[in-house]
Parts: structure tokens; sequence; C-alpha cells
């Protein structure tokens, strides 16, 4: 009896073993991705109340968690018995990234008189105390949910793609664990991201003349780094989205990996990117023109 429990702690040992080793594998090739999540989900969540931050990165942490919970079940049921339906799914979704992506530039850019009367009004909205500030943010928070949903569920394919093979509960714990991971690692950093100025206004208040300078420091910086981040979070619509449908097409994808690798360094990284950018554009473009026609088409029909 002795003897077989030994056995049984050594074989979950292994199972814990190999469920950390493929969770820092699949860790690893998602950190691309949890980069692309925290630029768009800080993008999505700026521009609220000071005191209405916090409850709205908590809602979209939510339904990030309601997300992962319908995708890693969903991902080891596909993975069982319809592993092909896996890159067509990605490839919608890349699709629809890239169509975000390209409709926020056509509407900033082709649009800019509404688009700045819409920014105005918005923060008049915020500023008026009368406004239902809550209700305002329900199409914020489904907007971040709905953009989360489309990252997750190529984390979660990514991190399948990486158990593969493996026993069941070995991709069960990894997909789980995954989830977890990144999701309290982006949702943390967006709350640290959206409270950096009242952290900033904090210290300084403080009596010490250097938190006073640090303070005014992150004052100064904190709308510039939002700025910043709004422009990486489009950016990295095109990017995952270009990336996702290049990668869709394996001889495409492999033929942009060989050349990248061939150049090697910095210039292979940055033409890749180059790549998987472009062919985000020019998708986000079509994708757009399909359903401004489809939409003008049921007008007419109507």
């Amino acid at each position: 009896m002795a003897t077989s429990l030994l056995l049984l702690l050594d074989d979950i040992a292994t199972v814990l073993d190999d469920v950390s080793i493929l969770t820092k594998v699949a860790a690893k090739k998602t950190a691309g991705v949890l980069g692309d999540d925290l630029a768009l989900n800080a993008q999505q969540v700026s521009g609220v109340r000071a005191e209405r931050e916090i409850p709205v990165v908590w809602a979209v942490c939510k339904g990030s968690f309601i997300n992962k919970a319908i995708l890693v079940p969903a991902a080891l049921a596909i993975g069982t018995w319809l592993p092909w339906l896996v890159t067509p799914l990605l490839m919608v979704g890349g699709a629809f990234l890239c169509f975000e992506g390209f409709e926020k530039l056509a509407h900033k850019f082709l649009h800019k008189k509404e688009h700045d009367a819409g920014t105005e009004r918005h923060e008049k909205a915020v500023a008026d105390a009368s406004v239902d500030v809550v209700a305002m943010e329900k199409d914020k928070i489904k907007g971040a949910v709905r953009t989360d949903f489309i990252l997750s569920a190529e984390i979660i394919a990514i991190t399948l793609g990486t158990v593969q093979g493996q026993p069941f509960l070995t991709q069960l714990s990894v997909l789980v664990g995954i989830a977890l991971i990144m999701t309290i690692g982006v949702y943390g950093l967006v709350a640290g991201i959206v409270k950096l100025d009242d952290a900033g206004l904090y210290l300084s208040q403080r009596a010490s003349a250097a938190s006073q300078a640090f303070g005014r420091a992150i004052l100064w910086a904190a709308p510039w780094l939002m700025k910043a981040l709004s422009v990486a979070g489009t950016a990295a619509m095109f990017l995952v989205g270009g990336g996702i449908l290049v990668h869709g097409v394996p001889a495409f994808g492999h033929a942009l990996e060989d050349w990248a690798k061939a150049t090697g360094g910095v210039f292979g990284t940055l033409g890749s990117m180059g790549v998987n950018a472009g062919v985000g554009l020019v998708a986000g473009a079509v994708v757009l023109a399909v359903v401004e026609l489809v939409g003008k088409l049921r007008g007419k029909k109507a």
C-alpha cells in the first residue's frame, strides 16, 4: 500500500512538472498577444471618470473571465473532435480585429469633424454630474469585452497548440493556468495604468520635495502614456489580426517566417511585423467596404 501511494505521488509530481513546463512554454508564446491585449484594453477603458475607472476595469475583467470560461471548454472540445475548425475560427477573429482597427482610422480621418464632435460630447458628458455615466459606460465595456474575446481566443488557441497530444488533464490544467495568469496580469496592469494620474496627484501633495517632483512627473507623463497606448492599441489590431490571417495560410506564414529568419536581427522582425500590419490594413479595408456595401444594400431594400 505504501508503494502504491509513493507511485501515485510520483505520478502526480510528474504531471505537475509537465504542467509547469508547458505553462512556461505557452506563456512565452503568448507574451506578444499579452502586450497587445494590455494596450487594447487600456485604450478601451480610458476616458471615464476617475471614480468609475476601477469599476469599469473590474467589469471588463469579469467579462474576460466569462470569455475564457467559454473558450477553454470550447478549445478542448474543438481540439478533440474538430481540430480542423481552429484555423477558420481564428481567421474570422483576425478579420474582425482588422475591421475594428480600420473602422477607427476611417472614422477618425475620413469623418474628422464628427469624430471631434463626438469626443467633445463625451468629455462634456463625463464632466456633467447629471449624466448617467454607468449607462454611457455599457457600450465601452461591451466593446472591450468583445475585443478581449478575440484576443483571448488567440491566447487559448496558441496554448492549445502547445499542449496538443498531451493527456487531457495536462491540457486542461495548462489552459486554465494560462487563462488565469493572462487575465489577472492584463487587468491588474490596466488598473495600475488608469490610476497613474491619481497616484501622481497623491504624491504631488506630499510634504517631501522629491515626492512632489515625482508626482508632477507622473501627472505630466500619464496623458502621453494613454495616448501612446491608444495608438499602440489600434496598431495591435492590425498586427494581431494580420498575423492571424498570414499564419492562417500555411504557405504564406512559413515563407514569411523563413524570410525573417534568413534576414535575421531587427530587420527580419520589423519586416515580418510590417507584412502582418500591411495584411491587416488591407483586410480591414476590404471587410469595412463589404460591411458598408451590405449596409447600403439593406437600406435600399428597406
